[in-house]
């Protein structure tokens, strides 16, 4: 089995209400990784993106972008124990 790597982020700025978690599902889909994102109720995004390190590499520089009307204030990254499996989801608001 190859090396994997989970991360969880946190990404501030105007990122709720521009499309960001739908972005996301698109995103991590195709570099195929697994995870999960949601909102917070103080305006932060927050995901898991678990897959080849390359690619979770690619994720985390791809969300200091976000979509077109998203606004990236900061990234926050953190290493992560857990590795969800299947398809990168939405989970409900917190």
């Amino acid at each position: 089995m190859s090396a994997q790597r989970c991360v969880h982020v946190s990404i501030t700025g105007r990122v709720q209400g521009v499309g960001f978690r739908g972005w996301m599902v698109r995103q991590a889909n195709a570099r195929n990784l697994s995870g999960w994102g949601r909102n917070l109720p103080d305006g932060t995004v927050e995901a898991v993106f678990c897959g080849p390190p390359d690619a979770v590499g690619n994720m985390i520089e791809a969300c200091k972008e976000g979509p077109k009307w998203a606004n990236v204030a900061a990234v926050e990254v953190s290493e992560e124990t857990q590795e969800p499996r299947g398809a990168f989801t939405i989970l409900n608001d917190r």
